[in-house]
């Protein structure tokens, strides 16, 4: 067997296996890269020595079944025997993603009971489950976002193995399954990286520190690492997209940037398999070229989360105008009315959060709305929260099945947060296990810090550190049998029927939606194709002028209500109850 590490500034190398160090010679083919051949079997123990210092795991370890500071181990990803050989994989246009922590939702946190839960999400009738990051991260519960070894699957949640078992489940129930990767950061606990070179660049800082490095010298090793990564993910475990995380953060000067290899090698990797394959990217930007293909200047990724409509919808259901959503509060529903016909809100306005203008105009005529991901909820908008309260935590049932309507008809690929379809009332906390006392210490103090200086009282500012706060964030899966909660699930489930079943809901065409909105009265109404969608979010009646149907012979039909209404007269005037909603179909 091979065994090879990038590591351009030692003077010698060593291949630590099963207890035993072995030299490792200088590759005469490539440039700072070490090698040696050994015999080993999947399992074995193993990691690298530079310069006669102690052996470090492996950067492109596969597996690190003692965590991030102990040794790698071989993986033969050829021994696992796949059920599902005959999975087509699933694009995302007509699309219904489900955003899933594997740690939170069950209360056992792993892989294996997780897929024991899928069932449910295949009858309410997703089809993408989009997971939080698997990579090894310090300690057993997490969010995943402060992971290490990008080539490897967190242990405790079952590891490779687990991975695939979940993976292949999922595709024999006809769910695609997305993976959230950081390429942004990595740890800071247990990170390896610098003892092998340069994969961090002090050229450019990001909210985690030095970058890493996408353009300094020896960035065309670092991007070979991440794109080899990607890669892995998709080949190895047969996922079918991955979800990048905050992509505003990769500091690229770059003429062809990281991303954009990336797209290229993904679609390439795509034509190779035969399924499609979506790069998913969280970009606070607002920059349509994010998703513009490549051929026509842009990044060329698949689709991006669109937190302007998320901030909009938050806005108008909740009333908060703190921090970003400041931006958002004078009209919210105005600005709801204008994200579901151009994607954003800020496309050169002025942000009053940011103290300058910000966004670019996205071409409706051009760009596909399934090219953008639209949510009430996601696990930063609640997590990061001080007490990681949903929406459940404050608004009336009427107001959650409202947004359900307004993310699951919108023109948006729909995403939900898991637990959200029937309004799930346990929090989603920040929790973490660092093994570092001083890092614990920093993240628990610095966290209490953070909102006590928005006004909350220190102690009640949960512990990231204390078990209890992981164990808060488990999904109750007996809530879904209980009202109000099966009435919501239900609610979602219809919704979710109806947009698979009426091609109007899946129209990739931004440019024919038409809206109509009184942010006074709190109501929005808007049109896709024949079918119109409308929201009520007073505490009173509203009457909505819709206008006569296409075809005059009354104002249509109800195809869904939250409560009883009628359909339109032939005067088109819809008369909503408060806090509720509907879909209707001219006749």
């Amino acid at each position: 067997m091979l065994f090879e590490v990038w590591a351009p500034d030692a003077e010698s190398a060593a291949l630590r296996l099963s207890g035993e160090l072995r030299t490792m010679e200088r590759d005469p083919d490539r440039a700072g890269w070490w090698r040696t051949e050994a015999e080993a079997a999947a399992g074995d123990r193993y990691g690298f020595a530079l310069d006669s210092g102690p052996a470090r795991p492996d950067p492109r370890s596969r597996r690190q079944p003692d965590g991030p500071d102990g040794e790698s181990a071989v993986v033969d990803h050829d021994a696992y025997t796949w059920r599902t050989d005959d999975w087509a994989g699933r694009g995302l246009p007509g699309a219904v993603l489900y955003e899933l922590h594997i740690g939170t939702y069950t209360a056992e946190g792993t892989f294996d009971a997780a897929a024991d839960r899928l069932g449910h999400l295949a009858e309410l009738g997703v089809t993408h489950v989009s997971l939080m990051p698997v990579c090894p991260f310090p300690g057993v519960h997490g969010w995943g976002y402060e992971g290490v070894s990008l080539w490897a699957v967190h242990e405790p949640y079952g590891g490779p193995e687990g991975l695939k078992r979940f993976v292949d489940t999922a595709h024999g129930l006809g769910l695609a399954v997305v993976l959230d990767v950081v390429h942004n950061h990595l740890g800071p606990s247990g990170n390896y990286l610098p003892v092998f070179g340069p994969y961090f660049t002090e050229t450019h800082h990001t909210p985690w520190g030095a970058a890493v490095n996408l353009d300094a010298p020896g960035s065309d090793e670092v991007r070979a690492f991440l794109l080899g990564s990607a890669l892995a993910w998709l080949r190895d475990y047969r996922l079918d997209g991955l979800r990048l995380d905050a992509v505003h953060a990769l500091a690229d000067t770059r003429a062809l940037t990281f991303l954009e290899e990336l797209s290229a090698a993904t679609d390439a990797l795509a034509a190779e398999l035969g399924r499609p394959l979506s790069l998913i990217a969280e970009s606070d930007l607002c920059d349509p070229r994010t998703t513009t293909p490549r051929e026509s200047g842009g990044i060329g990724l698949h689709a991006q989360w669109n937190d302007d409509f998320h901030h909009c919808l938050h806005t108008a259901l909740t009333g908060e105008a703190q921090g970003y959503y400041a931006d958002f509060a004078a009209a919210p529903l105005a600005g709801l009315a204008k994200t579901v016909t151009s994607a954003f809100f800020h496309d050169g306005t002025y942000s009053t959060f940011r103290g300058r203008t910000h966004g670019r105009p996205v071409d409706v005529t051009r760009s596909a709305a399934h090219r953008f991901v639209g949510y009430a909820q996601t696990h930063d908008q609640i997590g990061n929260r001080a007490l990681g309260d949903r929406l459940a935590a404050s608004l009336s049932p009427g107001l959650l099945a409202c947004a359900a309507a307004l993310v699951l008809t919108g023109p948006f690929t729909p995403m939900l947060f898991m637990g959200e379809e029937w309004g799930a009332r346990t929090p989603w906390q920040f929790f973490t296990d660092h093994t570092d006392p001083e890092l614990a210490e920093a993240v628990r103090t610095g966290r209490r810090r953070e909102f006590g200086a928005h006004g909350w009282a220190e102690e009640d500012i949960p512990d990231p550190q204390d078990p209890a706060t992981r164990d808060r964030s488990c999904l109750d899966w007996s809530e879904p049998q209980r009202e109000p909660h099966a009435r919501l699930h239900a609610w979602n489930r219809e919704l979710i029927a109806l947009r698979r079943a009426l091609p109007d809901l899946c129209d990739p065409d931004l440019a024919t939606v038409r809206t109509a909105y009184d942010d006074e009265a709190r109501w929005l109404a808007f049109r896709r194709g024949d079918l119109r969608i409308a929201v009520n979010l007073d505490e009173k009646p509203a009457t909505i002028p819709l206008g006569g149907g296409r075809h005059r012979s009354g104002g249509g039909r109800v195809l869904a209500a939250w409560l009883p209404v009628d359909a339109p007269g032939a005067d088109g005037a819809l008369h909503l109850p408060p806090e509720s909603c509907v879909v209707l179909a001219d006749d």
